[in-house]
């Protein structure tokens, strides 16, 4: 056994370390218990946004999705043959992400971007790709920030009549969805034609969440809900917590803003795999895994970008890596490379784990004529090393045999713009 592994399997921080059978199972049961709207990691959010209704063609709606790192507005329509037409896309800063701003500050912010969309619509889309109670209007308010955004004055608010009040419109009708929503929805208007089963979103990019359809009568902790109809749930899966988190993700959680939350995340999205890797690589140092020389390097190395540690055991870029001046020698760089990589791994499987409960969960898609279709936005499922192709082997064995479950992945260009647009437009 490596120096890499025999740290890793030390410290739980491998993918076999990760029974997917059990996991599977205690996730459905937490989705269940925050349906029944008893004691749960999961939200369970009921959006109040069905998957089904009529687009109407030449009616334009403002478009806007606050993600994680960008803010991006755009007028959205569908022209004569129902082909979805995006116009005058504009891309800032989100908001609070570098520093914290007051309530006021975030929302004037939000309606400075606003201004030249003021006259396109009377209808708003807004993809907010946090979580947030959702109520029969379709506005929303904030529960808690993730991604580390600093706004603590926002949280409580009700994000849409607050951006209207500080755009200076509220006659303006605002569907507020979260990010997963939107790209379900986006997904569906895409392989529009074809027929699946039913519809998951599912976002890995700076943070991660997942979105599917569920009916009506399930949601018993929401009242006066058709209970012959369905809408689209959002799980809120980042915090999932049937997860024992090993002490290197504790380490590494009491560098974020929240330690205590969104542990889920912080085991494999964008926005933390980098310090992640950071902290494990400092822990395996001061275990002796590495040379003296580069030891001393690692233990004053800064926290390294996911962007930094992907390239770095994809071998680009390599002579401007932070980690190729670190580590003085290629057993050390091997040893680095092997750690990094078994992260990724492990974070390919519990990717899995999600996705498999929630499949699961939907009891649907049991035969290849009817599929479920995932929509899957974010550019760490796509682009982390060998990501994809580890998730989907982890996927595929479990869903064989009594699991067995059918399944298609489609990528939507600007899907939280276009699922945002849909919602407005249908809703």
């Amino acid at each position: 056994m490596t120096k890499a592994k025999e740290f890793l399997k030390v410290h739980k921080m491998t993918a076999a370390d990760y029974n997917i059978n059990e996991i599977v199972s205690l996730f459905i049961t937490e989705m269940e218990d925050g349906l029944a709207g008893k004691e749960s990691s999961l939200l369970m959010l009921p959006t109040y946004i069905e998957a089904e209704g009529e687009v109407k063609a030449n009616e334009p709606v403002i478009a806007i999705d606050a993600g994680g790192t960008n803010f991006r507005a755009a007028k959205v329509y569908f022209d004569e043959n129902l082909k979805l037409i995006t116009e005058n896309i504009q891309m800032n800063k989100m908001p609070a992400t570098d520093k914290e701003l007051s309530k006021k500050e975030f929302f004037d912010t939000f309606a400075n971007y606003m201004e030249d969309y003021k006259t396109v619509s009377d209808k708003i889309g807004f993809c907010f790709s946090y979580a947030a109670e959702i109520f029969p209007n379709k506005d929303g308010k904030l529960i808690e920030w993730s991604k580390e955004v600093k706004a603590p004055g926002v949280i409580g608010e009700m994000i849409g009549e607050q951006l209207l009040a500080a755009m200076g419109t509220p006659e303006k009708q605002v569907v507020l969805m979260n990010d997963t929503v939107s790209t379900l929805l986006a997904g569906k208007a895409a392989t529009a034609g074809k027929v699946y089963d039913t519809y998951i979103g599912f976002i890995l990019g700076t943070g991660t969440n997942t979105s599917y359809i569920e009916d009506n009568k399930n949601i018993t902790k929401t009242s006066d809900l058709d209970l012959g109809g369905s809408q689209i749930i959002n799980i809120e899966s980042g915090n999932y917590g049937g997860i024992e988190a090993t002490d290197i993700d504790v380490a590494f959680g009491k560098t974020t803003k929240d330690p205590g939350r969104y542990l889920f995340e912080k085991m494999f999205s964008g926005g933390y795999l980098g310090g992640l890797c950071t902290v494990a690589l400092k822990i395996a140092a001061s275990e002796n895994v590495f040379s003296a020389d580069s030891k001393t390097k690692i233990e004053s190395l800064s926290e390294l970008s996911s962007e930094e540690i992907n390239k770095f055991v994809c071998g680009i870029d390599l002579a401007e890596n932070t980690l190729t001046t670190v580590l003085t020698s290629n057993e050390d760089k091997s040893t680095a490379a092997e750690i990094i990589n078994g992260l990724i791994e492990r974070a390919a499987k519990l990717v899995a784990i999600n996705i498999a409960a929630v499949i699961l969960k939907t009891d649907k898609a049991k035969s290849a004529e009817k599929p479920v279709l995932m929509t899957i936005e974010g550019t760490t499922f796509y682009k982390l090393n060998n990501f994809q192709k580890m998730f989907e082997e982890f996927l595929q064995e479990f869903l064989s045999g009594e699991n067995k479950r059918y399944y298609e992945i489609v990528e939507v260009e600007n899907s939280s713009l276009l699922g945002a647009a849909i919602a407005a437009i249908v809703n």
